[in-house]
């Protein structure tokens, strides 16, 4: 699983014209899945995700994570994270899982989310065209890849 990860001061996902999934101060987090992603691919990112120290404490330093702060986590899926570039001007999108194999696993990262922070996440819709708006705060923008955790 490759994310990019915002910390935010607002986001939302908007299809057909309605919000479907918005929150204040957190992380907007792009999710892309590929097939050799698994369930223990998921663990691992939410738990390294929701503990995050990118926050700033009272000194300013990013020494919190979204669990301190009690910030929203908006989980939007995106295939175009695993695009190839290395051949001519289209991108390749062959490492990009397809929606039955990519679906349950962004379901199961929803709940894996919840699960961790203890409250419900926001989400945009899976396969949807979706227009994302957000105020990126510092900027601060990680990528995580759970291929790469070793």
């Amino acid at each position: 699983m490759r994310v990019i990860l915002q910390r935010v001061s607002r986001a939302s996902v908007t299809v057909d014209g309605t919000v479907c999934g918005a929150i204040g101060e957190g992380l907007l987090v792009l999710l892309g899945i590929e097939d050799a992603d698994s369930v223990e691919d998921l663990r691992w990112l939410s738990h390294k995700i929701v503990n995050l120290r990118i926050f700033a404490d009272d000194a300013g330093v990013m020494n919190r994570s979204l669990l301190d702060t009690g910030g929203g986590l908006l989980l939007v899926s995106q295939f175009t994270l695993h695009a190839s570039t290395k051949k001519g001007h289209r991108p390749s999108y062959a490492r990009a899982s397809k929606p039955d194999t990519a679906r349950p696993l962004y379901e199961q990262m929803i709940a894996q989310f919840q699960t961790d922070l203890g409250r419900l996440i926001a989400t945009g819709i899976f396969g949807a065209d979706m227009k994302v708006e957000l105020l990126n705060d510092g900027p601060v923008t990680i990528a995580i890849d759970s291929q790469a955790k070793e």
